[in-house]
């Protein structure tokens, strides 16, 4: 029985030292010893080098800096940090990853694969692709606003799953990138001296950035692809805007293949009209409504085909080429069908005027 007993007790002692951590070196973890990290900045660098940068986020009353490493790998700008500061730097807090526009046309699988294998880093990270010297930026604005990093998590965090912006993270764009149904997406900014402004969705073929939208692809695309609704939709060519715009999209292809039909449903109100436009009755409401809808039907229609010279999906047109108990298409049947496929697109708008109008 007392070798029982003695069995139980080494068991209950080995597990308590399996819980308590598999690594077989002991960390000092001393709160005053360490910082976390809230985002790295990737950019080119000298002599084929990434330039990584970060913001020191003291845990005691000092003046944030950036950090700045030219390395070859990821893992070796984390250590060039440590070299640069006074406390430990933790990446168990980063929650950005901004890479320079650049490296993302060149493709960014090497920065997600390292991450991904590092278990101290979050799958729930935020990617965005950056135009322009994003270091410029943080310096110049750190003089203004010290807690710029938690500014930027925060307006990542505000935007995510509202459709207004495309917001994603490292998890959503490993569930893309590995789905042939659906061409991954990440948001696109644009950083000066004083700004850092959001230019668009951009749309990536398999891990390289092709294309990012422009103003108008963007609302469609918010629109199409989301269920969401734009509180705000700028047709800056007719000069209106209309108001909490909402889209009912229905969508199919034909049994060969060879074409697709898009029906959008649009509903919102009139916010805002040029003066030159004059809206008094019911058929000039109509005709106006009509007009619109040309537009958006010709915008729509150019922004699909250039998805399709590109070879590209983001809005998962694929999978209503799935049908019950038929084989779906394997991917390089798809981007051949779908470049060649013919489109016929057609808006349905109801929109509420600014005043009341006559019959």
């Amino acid at each position: 029985m007392k070798h029982k007993h003695t069995k139980i007790l080494f068991v209950i002692f080995v597990n308590l030292i399996l819980l308590s951590g598999c690594s077989p070196i002991a960390e000092k973890n001393l709160i005053e010893e360490i910082a976390p990290v809230t985002f790295w900045s990737i950019q080119k660098g000298e002599d084929e080098k990434y330039r990584m940068s970060t913001l020191i986020p003291p845990l005691v009353k000092e003046h944030k800096r950036l950090l700045t490493v030219q390395v070859d790998l990821l893992k070796e700008g984390m250590k060039g940090f440590n070299l640069k500061y006074y406390r430990e730097l933790k990446v168990g807090q980063l929650r950005m990853l901004l890479i320079s526009e650049e490296i993302a046309k060149e493709g960014i699988n090497p920065l997600i694969d390292t991450i991904l294998t590092d278990p101290d880093i979050s799958k729930r990270l935020y990617l965005a692709v950056v135009r322009g010297n994003f270091d410029e930026y943080i310096n110049n604005q750190l003089k203004m606003q010290e807690d710029l990093d938690y500014y930027l998590y925060r307006m990542f965090k505000h935007y995510e799953n509202q459709g207004k912006l495309t917001i994603i993270n490292l998890h959503q764009f490993m569930k893309t990138l590995h789905s042939p149904a659906h061409s991954p997406v990440v948001p696109v900014f644009e950083a000066s001296d004083e700004n850092f402004q959001y230019l668009g969705t951009g749309i990536f073929s398999n891990d390289k950035l092709i294309e990012t939208t422009n103003n108008m692809e963007e609302q469609i695309y918010q629109l199409i692809g989301n269920d969401h609704f734009l509180k705000y939709f700028a047709i800056r060519d007719l000069s209106i805007v209309l108001g909490h715009v909402k889209a009912n999209s229905q969508l199919n292809i034909d049994k060969s293949y060879s074409e697709l039909n898009l029906n959008v449903q649009l509903n919102g109100r009139l916010d805002e009209i040029a003066r030159k436009h004059n809206i008094l009755t019911s058929d000039e409401l109509s005709r106006f409504e009509s007009e619109i809808e040309s537009y958006l039907e010709k915008q729509t229609t150019q922004f699909i085909k250039k998805l399709q010279e590109n070879k590209v999906d983001p809005l998962q047109f694929r999978k209503y080429t799935l049908k019950p108990f038929s084989k779906p298409l394997d991917e390089k049947e798809w981007l051949n069908r779908w470049e060649l496929m013919k489109l016929k697109v057609d808006y349905d708008l109801k929109i509420q005027p600014l005043t009341d109008i006559k019959n």
